[in-house]
C-alpha cells in the first residue's frame, strides 16, 4: 500500500525539521561522521529502513563496511569504537528509549565526561530529530534507495 509523502504534505514542518537537521549536521562541534553514526544507531532501534539506509550510504564515505555493520553491537566491540563514540552510541540508546532507561545516571556521566556540555546538549538535540524523522519515515514507509 502506498502512503502518504509527509515532506510534501506538510512542506512546513518537513522544512522545520530539516533545518534542525542542518544544525545538527553542519552548524555544531559535532564531528559530521559521529552524528551520522548516532542517527545510524537511532534508526536501528526505530526500525526506519529508510533511514537506515540513508545513513549507512553516508557513513561508507568515511568509515568501513565492517565497522557500520557492527553498530547494532558497538558494546560488544570497543576496539572498533573512539570513547566519544562508544558514550555517544550510549547516550543515543538511552535518549531513544528514555521511557524504559529514563536517561541513567550512569549513561549521562559518560557522555558528560566525554563532551563538553554545549555538544552534549547538540548531541541530544540530534537524538531527538533523527527520533522525530524516524516516526515519520517509519510510517509513511519511505522508499529505500538500495534495489534488490
Amino acid at each position: 500500500m502506498t502512503r502518504l509523502n509527509w515532506q510534501e504534505i506538510a512542506p512546513d514542518g518537513a522544512k522545520a525539521l530539516f533545518g534542525v537537521h542542518h544544525y545538527v549536521t553542519k552548524k555544531t562541534n559535532l564531528p559530521e561522521e559521529l552524528v551520522h553514526l548516532v542517527f545510524l544507531r537511532v534508526s536501528q532501534i526505530n526500525g526506519c529502513a529508510y533511514c537506515i539506509d540513508l545513513h549507512s550510504r553516508d557513513l561508507r564515505k568515511t568509515m568501513s563496511v565492517d565497522k557500520i555493520t557492527l553498530v547494532p553491537v558497538w558494546s560488544e566491540v570497543p576496539q572498533l569504537f573512539s570513547e566519544q563514540e562508544r558514550a555517544a552510541l550510549a547516550w543515543a540508546e538511552e535518549v531513544t528509549l528514555v521511557s524504559e532507561t529514563h536517561a541513567s545516571d550512569e549513561a549521562y556521566a559518560a557522555a558528560s565526561a566525554a563532551f563538553e556540555p554545549k555538544d552534549l546538549v547538540d548531541l541530544t538535540i540530534a537524538i531527538a530529530t533523527m527520533n522525530a524523522f524516524n516516526r515519520l519515515g517509519a510510517p509513511f514507509r519511505l522508499p529505500v534507495a538500495v534495489k534488490s
